[in-house]
């Protein structure tokens, strides 16, 4: 199972979508939301078709829980609240078994993977979840080969995108994606990065690689992830990738960035609009705040020599 980690606003929906297009991959979306939004709110799957009428998500429920009906939503949220919190990422760390409630937790989750690879006839699934704390519980999980793609953007880009009003397509347009000022965002890119940093030192498989670079070769970018995924491609595996744009089929994505809905021609460009677009003084304190790991990341911190 790959998982895409990072900060929001950092590139996995786009990463995610193209390594759903590569054979024996089977993108399932931000799973982490499954709970709410699509079995108790019953949003628009990536198809476009509600939760509950989507015949692919239907299949899975019945084969991971003999029915989505069958599942606590109340007991899975109770074990979020319970163990999937950046505050837990000291324990869930720690080289001792984990607690009953972090297994069961991460129990829902295997399931989900195992009957959405049968049902996809896929040998890799991927959760873009994102959240470091899930990555974490996940670790725990039985029967499952966590391997990790730590996605990482420009702080400074990052930022910018958090202050951006965002519409939720699976809502038909009544609510919005979360925002957060610059200072708010640049201290939780600097706490999630570093809680994929700690989980590599736990032993998990976790391979970085940085969006600006994805994009300026995503052919070499899906090559060096599936290779890490253990799947071999072929030249033929590729061609939905063209000059500047990839065609991307319909998938099944339970919940992320409304490019999920995307069906057809996708524009593959680095959105740079932040070096023009977001005031000097957020630059700098993004900057400050995040310095550290921008230069471990090799980012320069001189923003003209980016523009």
């Amino acid at each position: 199972m790959l998982f895409l980690g990072g900060l929001g606003r950092s590139g996995t929906t786009l990463v995610e979508r193209l390594l759903g297009e590569l054979p024996g991959m089977c993108a399932l979306g931000e799973v982490v939301h499954l709970w709410q939004r699509d079995l108790r709110d019953d949003e628009r799957c990536g198809c476009g078709s509600r939760f509950s009428g989507c015949t692919f998500w239907r299949r899975v429920g019945d084969l991971a829980f003999n029915g989505w009906t069958n599942v606590d939503v109340a007991r899975v949220h109770a074990l979020r609240d319970a163990v999937e919190r950046t505050r837990h990422i000291p324990r869930l760390a720690t080289a001792g078994a984990a607690s009953p409630e972090v297994r069961e937790y991460a129990s829902y989750y295997a399931r989900v993977y195992a009957a959405a690879a049968e049902v996809a006839g896929a040998r890799v699934v991927i959760d873009s979840s994102k959240h470091s704390s899930l990555a974490h519980v996940l670790r725990w999980a039985d029967d499952v080969d966590l391997r990790v793609v730590h996605v990482v953007r420009d702080a400074r880009g990052v930022a910018y995108s958090w202050t951006k009003k965002v519409t939720r397509p699976e809502t038909d347009g009544a609510d919005e994606m979360t925002r957060y000022s610059p200072g708010r965002s640049a201290l939780l890119w600097n706490a999630h990065n570093a809680a994929f940093g700690l989980l590599a030192r736990r032993g998990v498989p976790v391979r970085r690689i940085r969006y600006e670079e994805f994009l300026t070769d995503p052919r070499a970018g899906l090559i060096h992830l599936a290779d890490f995924a253990g799947v071999k491609l072929h030249p033929e595996d590729l061609e939905f990738l063209r000059n500047g744009h990839a065609d991307l089929r319909v998938g099944h994505s339970a919940a992320g960035n409304p490019m999920r809905f995307t069906v057809g021609r996708l524009p593959l460009r680095r959105d740079d609009a932040w070096v023009r677009a977001l005031p000097s003084g957020q630059r700098r304190l993004v900057g400050a705040v995040c310095g550290p790991l921008l230069r471990a990341y090799g980012y320069p911190l001189n923003i003209t020599s980016e523009a």
